[in-house]
């Protein structure tokens, strides 16, 4: 399953964030894969697409983020899949 992952950098601070990847890295359990992601203009929010079995790993992932960041996580599927599920309505 796929899912974006909208990340609000709290108080906007990007360069805490940036920090602490670069010193760690993304931090994500074996099982989550990181697909792509896209940042605002104002360094304030990214979106990403990340992908996993058992949803349980993105919790997992979100403890190492989660004092310097705020998420919503939205399960997605590809605008293929989409066609083919709307296909089968009509």
């Amino acid at each position: 399953m796929k899912y974006m992952i909208i990340e609000k950098f709290r108080n906007g601070d990007a360069k805490r964030v940036y920090q602490r990847y670069f010193e760690k890295g993304r931090m994500a359990p074996d099982g989550l894969t990181y697909i792509e992601s896209w940042v605002d203009e104002e360094m304030k929010m990214c979106f990403q697409i990340m992908e996993c079995q058992d949803p349980r790993m993105i919790n997992d992932w979100i403890e190492n983020w989660q004092d310097i960041v705020d998420f919503e996580i939205v399960p997605v599927i590809t605008s293929e899949e989409a066609q083919k599920r709307i296909r089968k309505m009509i």
